[in-house]
Parts: C-alpha cells; structure tokens; sequence
C-alpha cells in the first residue's frame, strides 16, 4: 500500500512539473508564485515517491529542484508590488 501511495504521489508530483514547464512557456508574463510554488510542490511530492523508491539521481535532482523553486518564490516575495 506504501508502495502504491508513493507512486501516486511520484505521478503527481510529475503533473506539477509538467504543469509549471507548459504554464511557463505559454504565458507572456508567468506568475512566478503559480511557477514556483507548483515546481516545489512537484518536487516535494516526487521526493516522497524516492523515498520509497529511491533512485539517488533522481533524489539530487529533486533536491536542486526544490532549492531553485524556494530560491523563485523568495525573489516573487522580495519583488512584489514592484513594477515589471
């Protein structure tokens, strides 16, 4: 069961970061909150699906993404209310 939750988990995770790589291409102008916060929630999500099925690649991978994604929400937080 474990198992089977970490896989749903792994491809929901997968559905963020695919969501936030198209949400990104198609806007003019992305909301940096939506791309972020999306792509660390893939992350996130994946990691919990490496802990059960661990590939080390996968799991630095992750790591480096959720570290640019805090890193894109932390410039969104500081920039808000400033003018494009």
């Amino acid at each position: 069961m474990i198992e089977t939750l970490a896989n749903i988990a792994g491809f929901i995770g997968m559905a963020c970061i695919i969501f936030a790589y198209a949400y990104a291409t198609r806007q003019k102008a992305a909301n940096p909150f939506v791309q972020h916060g999306v792509n660390l929630a893939g992350a996130v999500l994946l990691t919990l699906s490496l802990l059960v099925n661990m590939n080390l690649a996968s799991f630095v991978l992750e790591f480096f993404w959720a570290a640019i994604a805090i890193w894109g929400l932390a410039k969104a937080f500081r920039n808000r209310g400033r003018s494009a």
